[in-house]
């Protein structure tokens, strides 16, 4: 009898364990479903470099998005504000039980392309800012998307710019980082950068956002109008095209304008503006229009002969018309940086030796130096749109190795140069 008991009771615990595995791997196959690519993206989020408080350098992080983060998904929903934005990433990505949250952020930046002896593309830019936590985000979304190499001011997603990001909870947050690249390069060779255009007002006064309101377009914030370029375009035109389809809003209560280039040396410059008015009178954000200004365009004809290859660049200040836009150079935010960019390109009629070539007039209007310093240049990027290769600086690092990365799409191979 005492036999009997045991052997049943060893049975019942037996069937208590089976009941208890199968819930468990129901569980964590439910887990798997939900979170798979959500879970590797977070498993993969390093940090590259410590942060240099006494430099005003934030930390550099890696994170490889794993899966397509919802984004087509977004882009039939759209998004008319960032309100609307951290709703959609929340309610996919943590199912509604994380909160997030998108951070401000006053930038100033500047951008340039120019081209190799050998004939290479390159697309160059500084991200002006302050003291922050950068992420280098590898994008490979499959289904028809292109790869994509992207930097992500992690202050956008919420995270403070004096801490690094530690504990699980700030790296899920990090998940929303492919939805707010800055700027970046895909394995087409199209690369993008997103620049503050300061309109309506000035520098250190309000601006004026753009906020379209077409009803017969769908809608999209600023950053992932740039991250839709990046996973979709093939071309600048493809990119022009796809961005027509959209009203922009503007993001962190501010005006932006953007750059776009290929690997053909085709360029474009994207702004929104009132198609009569001038940067006093520009405060109506809901009636500006796409105004897209080619690298070919007539108004560079004064400023290249005809034999330069069609460099194009920018910073702070409405390039299409701003002669009618502003009152005066005084008025035109980054115009000092912008001049000193055009006369460096135009000494090599738009050529420079190479990447480094091109860093080093990134080097030379980093805030940290230009104009007596007092600013901060956060990252500098060196597309190489031939090869789909980048070059990347932190905090004006340019001398330290450490602080320069390399990446290839070939070899998927991110590396510092020391």
């Amino acid at each position: 009898m005492e036999h009997t008991k045991k052997r049943l009771l060893l049975k019942i615990l037996c069937i208590v364990l089976a009941v208890f595995i199968a819930i468990a791997a129901a569980l964590g196959i439910t887990v798997a479903c939900l979170w798979g690519n959500e879970i590797a993206t977070v498993a993969s989020f390093k940090q590259l470099r410590e942060r240099n408080d006494a430099n005003e350098e934030g930390s550099v992080y890696r994170m490889d998005v794993k899966g397509g983060f919802y984004f087509d998904e977004f882009l039939k929903q759209g998004a008319s504000s960032d309100k609307e934005l951290i709703n959609f990433i929340t309610g996919k990505i943590t199912k509604g039980l994380i909160k997030m949250d998108i951070g401000e952020t006053d930038i100033g930046c500047a951008s340039f392309t120019a081209k190799t002896p050998e004939g290479d593309v390159l697309f160059a830019r500084n991200y002006d800012f302050a003291k922050t936590n950068v992420c280098i985000t590898l994008a490979d979304p499959g289904k028809g998307r292109h790869k994509s190499f992207s930097s992500v001011d992690l202050n956008y997603v919420g995270m403070d710019v004096d801490r690094d990001v530690n504990g699980l909870m700030n790296k899920i947050t990090c998940l929303a980082a492919p939805f707010t690249p800055l700027d970046g390069i895909n394995d087409a060779g199209v690369s993008c950068g997103i620049y503050m255009s300061y309109q309506g007002g000035t520098a250190t006064e309000g601006t004026v956002a753009t906020d379209q309101k077409d009803e017969s377009k769908k809608n999209i914030t600023s950053t992932t109008m740039l991250r839709m370029v990046l996973d979709y375009a093939d071309d600048v035109d493809e990119a022009v095209e796809l961005i027509k389809q959209y009203n922009l809003h503007d993001s962190a209560n501010t005006s932006f304008h953007y750059m776009v280039a290929d690997a053909s040396g085709k360029s474009a410059i994207l702004e929104w503006l009132p198609e009569n008015g001038t940067d006093s009178t520009d405060n109506d954000g809901s009636s500006r229009k796409l105004v897209v200004t080619y690298n070919d365009d007539p108004m560079y004809d004064a400023l290249r002969a005809e034999d330069e290859f069609k460099y194009q660049w920018i910073t702070n200040f409405i390039v299409n018309g701003h002669e009618s836009y502003y009152e005066n150079n005084d008025g035109k935010p980054g115009y000092d940086r912008y001049e000193h960019i055009y006369a460096k390109l135009k000494e090599g009629k738009g050529v420079v030796a190479d990447e480094n070539a091109a860093m080093d007039i990134l080097a030379d209007v980093g805030r940290r130096t230009w104009n007596g310093g007092g600013g901060c240049t956060v990252h500098s990027a060196v597309f190489n749109l031939t090869k789909k290769t980048v070059l990347w600086v932190a905090n004006e690092n340019f001398d330290d190795n450490t602080a320069v990365y390399s990446y290839s799409f070939e070899s998927g191979k991110l590396t510092t140069l020391s």
